[in-house]
């Protein structure tokens, strides 16, 4: 046999092995979407790490929050920084409030759509991946929040330029510095909660970091 055809068996069967590997791996959009393809946001995401890492809040918490708060069916509950949805899921199983969940992880608002799916209150709730500092949240009559100190400080201002006087602001554990709580609990398992409720005027000593 000529050395010619040996390289061309050889040629053929490198093709033909390539060509089963190809047909044996499953490619989605998602693989094949390079990144000019995607929109700016959808890639500023995916660059952005969370701010925190995360951890669920208790669901003896979550009730206890939601409790301080005095949500009703009329409220609208802003949950930023939501994990799995556990509480906006709850506010609408318990009180048939409408709930916007907001995470900067996929993974999260994934999971927090099964959840949501799960418990039957797809209606009510929703989640969105958004950077919870740049997001709207005008609509909300109830803010919650499970965060750090520093960003509690650091999402103050767009809390005060954004929420309507009487606006309710609940915080698992964390506080706001020197923006005095209106109430402060002590759970049964041990986490303290705050409530703070948006002011008709902000005091002055607060409004140093707020945009005019």
């Amino acid at each position: 046999m000529s050395i010619e055809h040996k390289f061309g068996l050889m040629f053929t069967s490198i093709c033909l092995v390539s060509a089963i590997s190809l047909g044996s791996t499953q490619y989605s959009p998602q693989e094949t979407t390079t990144e000019a393809e995607r929109s700016p946001t959808e890639v500023q995401l995916s660059q952005r790490a969370p701010d925190v890492v995360y951890v669920p809040t208790p669901q003896e918490v979550v009730d206890e929050m939601l409790e301080l708060a005095e949500v009703t069916k009329d409220d609208v509950v802003y949950d930023l920084g939501s994990g799995d949805g556990r509480i906006p899921i709850t506010a609408a199983q318990r009180y048939g409030t409408r709930g916007i969940g907001i995470d900067i992880n996929p993974e999260r608002i994934e999971e927090a759509n099964e959840n949501a799916l799960t418990a039957g209150v797809t209606d009510r709730v929703t989640f969105l991946q958004q950077d919870l500092f740049t997001s709207d949240i005008r609509e909300a009559t109830v803010v919650t929040l499970y965060l750090l100190p520093q960003l509690n400080l650091k999402l103050r201002p767009q809390l005060f330029e954004q929420l309507k006087p009487g606006t309710r602001v609940v915080s698992h554990d964390f506080n706001m510095g020197d923006w005095e709580p209106d109430r402060a609990v002590r759970t049964r398992e041990g986490s303290m909660i705050y409530l703070w409720v948006i002011p008709e005027e902000i005091p002055a000593h607060l409004r140093s970091n707020i945009s005019s």
